[in-house]
């Protein structure tokens, strides 16, 4: 664990030693060589993610994979006690379908993109494929498609796949309609066309005979301020030839009249004869065909029978009973009647509402797995009861923030799952777990901000600007959303929150306007006029929908979505909205500048303006990026602005992928940057003017939203949407990396401080097996951070490392690096060897010193530590060959507590006292396995001198009187003696039947150091009397148990002597108290 309140120090030091070893550039050189400086995944997974598909394997459908929103694709072979990420090396991680092979279950095919458009979703770049059961996937083309909801694969014939392509969301073009491939995905025809505007959303085939199929083709599109779902492009097509010729339905066949929107389908497969359509019109209604198709009849024409079509549109059927039919809505509901009647399947006291994804077991009805908003459900009755899988760690983080408690915590709100806050560690076993994070407010979470005065207490918001000032004290959410004074408001789905970094009390808010409260949101007053572009034909939302109205305010625009005042110097006020608008005050909104027109290649559509960094370093300096991908778009817009907008250049390279979300500055070093996009996180240490992608423990193409670094603990903070925060500690060593890659084989990058503090038992289960969800704790310790230049040791990308391999003659180099750590007098605190790999390194130390000697190997996982370090500075030492390196690390004591520097002193003196007692146990136990070793030896040699005898002379009487016999038994007897004798010092474990009394001078031992670490207290009488105790049952228990030593050696001896055999060694006793 860092110290809390250490900031300058390490880094100056990380950066003198760098200095002396010798400097390249300031761009990394080789970014695979920081794999070192790894994030974790700390979660949540208590409130998951948005799940688009679903499949799994009739044969054993504890198999199943699940694609989510923008997370990827995680397979369970276990149904769902455990996950595992398998599309984290992929090009995106936005799913729309996933297909089994049904002949090939170890054949996955995965449609990207995912189809329910809301105005948050990610994109696809088409199909992949993978034949070992999701280890290894390929890219198969269709990369224009953009989203794919559905894929179907022949049931008799592998090769033979189709694809339901729905193509660009936010634009014309692009690859849309149904295609189908005969060469298991080499190559595509497209054998049912859409036009610019419309692709096909659904897909299925009549489960006994595959060359029925039916598709339905829906005209849709978005815009920054609108939506529209329905048009000429809609419809619903059969075919009977697998595919080469369609026959598109109207309303003499049963149809809705005029334009259609959505459209989904499903077949019985008890009665491949009934088939139902869910159609979007401008009367939505179910329709059941009798006929396979031929016709249909409407069954239920409710005026929400379709209620959202663009975000849910999926039928089911049960598999026995074709009148059993589950349509996915904000609630699951079934008909057992056709469809005339629903009833809720899945309500709000079951799963999370908002249902997209359903698998129905192809031959048991009673499996179901479904999915939503929040993740994934397990039923295995048919709905009537659910397990929710509270183990896929999927939540998609609009913002992150993060407070200054000890240890800190992060904020963030979340895509329909609120706000929350949860801990970036924890000193308690079990690590991060989901019951370590509180919900503060319910909606689709956005900006989520504690009250830098109080942690328990701040801000979030829901949707359409509706903030609340919350207490965890007493649960209080209220309400504090500015009201309007002259004018209504327009306040966007994720309005802009920003704290005043020069008032605890103030914070600022966007409507069309900036609003500032001086007094945490009781009261508000106008900063200033309407900062966008006010653009009519943009506030038109009332009409968005299309056939289906849809006014959530998730297209209002034309307002502020970004403020950012800056923390150098009051009054400087960076706004940015969501048409392309970027505003600047220098005098607390008494005016404002517009800079949009300075900022090279933006686009002049309105693109939205979603973040601004304001620099730490210098008031006339922010940092900006835009998104346009509302406009079809998908270029990375990213802008450096200096002196207050005289100067301005864009940090785009060709490097970068994806449409940019967030780019911030390190408040330390000037040239190191990141940028966030919709394919993943970007890194540079030359301020910008190179990029590299950082992908150390993070998925590659993961959607990131936003980035914060802690100011005081050096840690970037991830957030992402799709698979929730990351965090990458403490970023010193890049710090200081941007001055250049060391040239030097050894270069000590940082050494961060420890913190003394005890660890406690978790919440919940001590034992709870393999089904929850932890997400990855801070190591403990203190953090060194080392670079390493020798082309020679292994590469620490284990891909690589297998690429680079050498024959096997050739193994790469084993040398290590040898660490060393010595007190303020010089004497030695800790020594280990640690295995370097090639560049960045880190080791964190225990804080614990040598470890004592041990009468047992330790386990392989396990690196032995003795009694924590004190408080206070340590020398540390870094040796590689020839090379070293030296620093310092500060020990701190646990911020909770009040040091008692004289208690934990007389508690190390008896901690080490004790250390010191089992090293001589240990050094008299070594005696006895010496001493079994060689009346072992001995053994075997009486026993061979006595074969020779009985070869050279059969006749003579070798038996029990021999002396050889004789002395073979008594070695036998003093062995049995010393092992009886031994186990006075300690009993092992392995040679021990059952449980036994605690007599031994280990067990009276572990006894006292169980009590003397069991607080950081002087040790009390009661401690103090079992460590006399014990001390002189130890001495007395050593002199008995080497006398009996004594003795079988010397009688061994002597019986040797006598024998003509080699001699025990002598040596003298162990004693205690030492001498």
């Amino acid at each position: 664990m860092k110290f809390w309140s250490s900031c300058a120090r390490p880094a100056a030091l990380a950066l003198v030693l760098l200095g002396a070893a010798g400097l390249a550039s300031a761009a990394v050189e080789d970014p695979s060589l920081l794999a070192g400086l790894k994030a974790r995944s700390i979660g949540p997974a208590a409130m998951s993610g948005r799940i688009g598909a679903i499949d799994a394997v009739p044969s054993n459908p504890a198999v199943v994979y699940v694609g989510a929103a923008s997370g990827g694709v995680w397979k369970t072979d276990n149904a769902g006690v455990t996950w595992t990420s398998i599309f984290d090396r992929e090009a995106v991680h936005s799913i729309g379908a996933i297909a089994i092979d049904p002949q090939q279950p170890e054949t996955v095919w995965v449609g990207t993109g995912e189809g329910n458009v809301r105005n948050s979703v990610s994109i696809g770049r088409g199909v992949y494929l993978s034949r070992d059961g999701g280890k290894s996937w390929r890219s198969m083309g269709l990369t224009a498609s953009e989203r794919i909801h559905r894929i179907v694969v022949h049931p008799q014939d592998s090769d033979t796949v189709y694809v339901a392509a729905m193509g660009p969301l936010w634009s014309a073009g692009g690859e849309r309609g149904v295609y189908r491939s005969r060469d298991g995905g080499r190559s595509w025809q497209l054998i049912l066309a859409g036009s610019d505007g419309a692709g096909a959303s659904d897909l299925i085939m009549d489960p006994h005979n595959p060359n029925l199929l039916y598709a339905s083709m829906w005209q849709f599109r978005r815009t920054p301020h609108s939506f529209k779902s329905g048009g000429p492009g809609s419809g619903l097509y059969r075919s009977t030839d697998g595919g080469d010729s369609w026959t598109r339905l109207n309303h003499k066949d049963g149809l809705p009249a005029g334009d259609l929107g959505r459209i989904a389908l499903a077949v019985a497969p008890s009665d491949p004869n009934i088939v139902y359509a869910l159609v979007e019109a401008a009367q939505s209604a179910l329709l059941r065909s009798t006929d396979r198709g031929l016709s249909f009849s409407a069954v239920n024409e409710a005026v929400n029978v379709h209620p959202r079509p663009f975000y849910f549109s999926d039928l089911r059927v049960d598999p026995e009973r074709p009148d059993r039919l589950y349509k996915l809505a904000v609630v699951a509901e079934v008909s057992n009647d056709g469809g005339k009647n629903f009833e809720t399947l899945i309500g709000w006291d079951d799963l999370h509402p908002d249902h997209h994804a359903l698998w129905v077991h192809p031959q048991d009805g009673r499996i179901l797995i479904n999915g939503n908003d929040g993740g994934v459900g397990f039923s295995s009755d048919r709905g009537a009861t659910w397990r929710y899988a509270a183990n896929l760690p999927l939540s998609q983080f609009y913002h992150v923030r993060h407070d200054m408690e000890t240890p800190y915590n992060v904020y963030g709100g979340l895509q329909d799952n609120g706000s929350w806050k949860g801990p970036a560690a924890v000193w308690e076993t079990g690590g991060i777990q989901n019951h370590h994070w509180v919900e503060v407010n319910f909606g689709d979470g956005f900006d989520t901000a504690p009250d830098p005065s109080d942690p328990l207490s701040g801000y979030a918001m829901s949707q359409e600007g509706y903030l609340v000032r919350y207490d965890l004290r007493t649960g209080m959410r209220k309400l504090i959303r500015p009201a309007p004074q002259d004018e209504p408001l327009r306040f966007h789905w994720n309005a802009a929150l920003a704290l005043d970094p020069h008032d605890p009390k103030g914070l600022y808010f966007g409507s069309q306007f900036v609003h500032y409260s001086a007094d945490r949101g009781e009261n508000w007053r106008t900063l200033s006029p309407d900062l966008s572009t006010d653009n009519p034909e943009w506030q038109k939302q009332a009409d968005s929908g299309g056939l289906t109205p849809d006014v959530t305010g998730a297209e209002n625009r034309t307002t502020i979505i970004a403020i950012a005042p800056s923390p150098v110097q009051k009054g400087v006020i960076w706004v940015g909205t969501d048409d392309g608008r970027v505003q600047l005050s220098q005098d607390g909104g008494g005016s404002w500048q517009a800079l949009e027109s300075k900022l090279p290649k933006a686009p002049k559509d309105g693109a939205y303006v979603p973040h601004i960094h304001p620099s730490s370093h210098a008031a006339g300096r922010a940092f900006l990026v835009l998104d346009n991908h509302r406009n079809g778009d998908f270029r990375p817009y990213a802008y450096r602005i200096d002196d207050f907008g005289r100067s301005v250049r864009s940090l785009v390279t060709p490097a970068i992928d994806g449409y940019a979300y967030a780019l911030i500055e390190d408040p330390v070093e000037p040239r190191l940057l990141f940028l966030g996009t919709e394919l993943g996180l970007w890194a540079s240490t030359d301020a910008g003017a190179s990029w590299f992608r950082y992908t150390h423990g993070l998925p590659t193409a993961v959607s990131v939203m936003d980035l914060a670094i802690h100011p005081r603990e050096h840690d970037l903070i991830i957030g992402t949407h799709g698979r929730g925060i990351y965090i990458v500690d403490d970023l010193r060593p890049l710090r200081a990396l941007a001055a250049g890659t060391p040239s030097a084989p050894l270069t000590l990058l940082a050494a961060g401080d420890g913190i003394l503090h005890y660890v406690s038992e978790g919440a919940g289960a001590r034992f709870p097996g393999n089904g929850d969800y932890a997400g990855e704790n801070e190591p403990s310790g203190a953090m060194l951070s080392f670079y390493v230049n020798d082309p020679a040791l292994p590469h620490p990308v284990p891909a690589l490392e297998r690429e680079r391999a050498a024959p096997a003659d050739q193994e790469a180099k084993a040398e290590k690096v040898v660490l060393t750590i010595r007190d303020a007098n010089g004497a030695l605190v800790r020594r280990v060897d640690i295995e370097p790999k090639q560049g960045l390194n880190r080791w964190v130390w225990d804080l614990g010193k040598e470890a004592a000697r041990s009468p047992a190997p330790p386990p392989p996982w396990a690196v032995p530590s003795g009694p924590p370090a004190l408080p206070g500075s340590y020398a540390l030492s870094l040796r590689y060959g020839e090379h070293e390196v030296s620093g310092q690390v500060q020990v701190h004591f646990d911020p909770r507590l009040t040091l008692d520097a004289a208690a934990l002193a007389a508690r190390s003196a008896a901690l080490e006292r004790a250390e010191r007692l089992q090293n001589s146990l240990v050094e008299a136990l070594s005696r006895f396995d010496a001493a079994q070793a060689d009346i072992a030896s001995l053994k075997t040699k009486a026993e061979q001198a006595l074969s020779e005898a009985r070869h050279r002379d059969p006749a003579a009487d070798h038996g029990d009187s021999h002396p050889l016999k004789v002395f073979i038994k008594r070695s036998e007897e003093a062995s049995k003696a010393l092992d009886e004798a031994s186990r006075k010092l300690w009993q092992n474990p392995d040679k021990v039947k059952g449980y036994t009394a605690p007599t031994a001078a280990f067990d009276q031992l572990g006894t006292v150091q169980w009590m003397l670490a069991s607080s950081f207290d002087a040790p009390t009488a009661a401690t103090q009397r079992y460590f006399e105790r014990a001390e002189v049952s130890a001495a007395e228990l050593l002199s008995e148990a080497q006398a009996v030593l004594s003795r079988e050696t010397e009688a061994i001896r002597t019986a040797a002597t006598q024998n003509g055999l080699a001699l025990l060694p002598s040596e003298a006793p162990v004693v205690w108290p030492e001498q």
